[in-house]
């Protein structure tokens, strides 16, 4: 495979691995497959190096491409820091293993466990959606398992989408990119401002002074699901909270799949945070539902008026 815009070439050594190839360029980072210097053993190396305010010396070193770019490229290497110690910390099958990280080249890297597959985005688009239910059970349920344990630590996402899921043998799914991952909040004053994938990010994202939480990474995890039945991107909730023009799942896909399902994605798709589910096991325990067990759960506000009048206070 051929290097990528300003990829690292083949046999360049960093710390104790050497790079074969580059495996994908990012808008801020460039990931490679490496293999453990005197060892037969395959690596993902993730590059930190934002291809708008960065460049890289013909020694190697990446650096600010400009004096006015110093701060921007300085306080994303430390998010970048900020990812890897987060995953280190996080052990589930469902969240890449990071073995390692270090700085080198005036940058940081990311060791993290290979295993070849290919990527939802990818997927979704080779099939133009329409993907089955089998495939949706199999992917997702894990997926919010592991999105259960990343709240349960205290953490959101806050950047889930296709293009951040990787598939590998047998439709394990695995989540990647924990760079917009912070500890949750129960004021509005440290409330840090949010990474916008439109489509895929909640309204309250949209928001400096949005309320954000395991509601949020529900809505983009059920804006992903119903990408993987649609071939693309639902309509940006900034659009659908000014006017909703788009069809419930219930509604559109009802022929090819189970009501229980769709009115899940429905219900975690909600505009307003107050009517989706709060946590992953509402979202859970509704698609172990069986068709007509109960009615469908939009509009349901359960306990979070109290929640949010909380907040607010």
């Amino acid at each position: 495979m051929r290097n990528i815009d300003d990829s690292l070439p083949p046999g360049t050594r960093i710390d104790h691995y050497v790079i074969e190839y580059t495996l994908s360029r990012g808008g801020f980072s460039i990931v490679y497959l490496a293999n453990v210097s005197g060892l037969d053993k395959h690596v993902a190396i993730k590059e930190y190096i934002p291809r708008k305010f960065a460049r890289r010396d013909e020694d190697m070193r990446v650096a600010p491409a400009t004096e006015d770019d110093v701060d921007r490229f300085n306080h994303g290497r430390k998010l970048f820091f900020k990812e890897a110690s987060t995953l280190a910390t996080l052990k589930h099958d469902t969240i890449v293993n990071v073995f390692n990280f270090f700085s080198a080249n005036g940058t940081a890297y990311m060791v993290m466990e290979y295993q070849p597959g290919e990527n939802l985005e990818a997927y979704i688009k080779k099939y133009q959606g329409n993907l089955s239910e089998t495939f949706m059970r199999t992917v997702f349920p894990p997926l919010l398992e592991g999105l259960k344990m990343l709240h349960d630590a205290g953490l959101t996402h806050l950047d889930i989408k296709p293009a951040n899921v990787h598939l590998i043998h047998g439709g394990k799914p695995l989540l990647l990119d924990f760079g917009a991952v912070h500890q949750m909040m129960s004021t509005r004053q440290y409330q840090p401002s949010q990474v916008i994938t439109p489509g895929y990010s909640p309204i309250e994202q949209y928001k400096s002074k949005g309320y954000v939480g395991p509601w949020s990474d529900i809505y983009a995890l059920g804006a992903t699901m119903r990408s993987c039945l649609e071939g693309c991107p639902p309509p940006p909730a900034k659009e659908r909270a000014e006017n909703d023009e788009m069809r419930p799942a219930t509604e559109l896909f009802k022929k090819h799949y189970s009501e229980t399902l769709l009115s899940a994605i429905d219900w975690a798709m909600e505009v307003d945070p107050l009517n989706r589910p709060q946590n992953i096991n509402e979202l859970l325990e509704y698609i172990d539902k069986e068709d007509g067990e109960e009615p469908s759960p939009s509009g349901i506000k359960k306990f979070t008026n109290s929640l949010f009048n909380r907040l607010e206070d």
